[in-house]
């Protein structure tokens, strides 16, 4: 009999995220999503897989950052789906959409969550999942939000807006 070479911690690890896979199932291509904001947002922004508009400044700048292409194509898509004018990565200015990307540390995404909801902008955390503690800290975000957030395991998106408080999880 041949074993996988997997210890039983990488196996259970597995069987872990795979719960994760099928409990986020239910959202695919925004079935289950009951926010008339965030659908268009599944149907329009995440879909798709070709830039749109006329500027593709935040996805020139992302790829700079190491975003993957497809992540940077639905955010330069999310600037205009949501009529975003400006943008900022990794400075605390006004703007429309602010990005934290991996070279934000875990207090300082704190410092951003709180200055995105103290001026009333969307905050996106790149790669919330990259590490336990980014994820603590990403997860502790989201408790203490008053407004609808979406998780699409490549960035998290935190808007503070007129939405309800709702956790999307696609």
């Amino acid at each position: 009999m041949k074993r996988s070479g997997r210890t039983l911690k990488q196996r259970l690890y597995g069987i872990k995220h795979l719960r994760s896979y099928v409990s986020r199932a239910r959202y695919f291509r925004g079935h289950g999503v009951h926010s008339p904001y965030v659908y268009s947002i599944v149907r329009q922004v995440f879909m798709s897989s070709k830039l749109s508009g006329e500027r593709h400044d935040l996805h020139d700048a992302l790829l700079g950052y190491d975003v993957p292409k497809r992540r940077a194509i639905e955010l330069q898509n999310l600037l205009c789906h949501c009529n975003y004018s400006t943008w900022s990565v990794d400075e605390l200015v006004e703007c429309d959409l602010l990005v934290a990307s991996m070279a934000t540390t875990y207090e300082h995404l704190e410092q951003y969550a709180q200055y995105a909801r103290e001026h009333g902008i969307t905050l996106c955390i790149i790669r919330p999942y990259n590490n336990a503690n980014r994820w603590g800290v990403c997860s502790q975000i989201i408790e203490q939000h008053p407004s609808t957030t979406v998780d699409n395991r490549g960035y998290l998106l935190i808007f503070n807006n007129h939405l309800p408080k709702q956790r999307f999880r696609l």
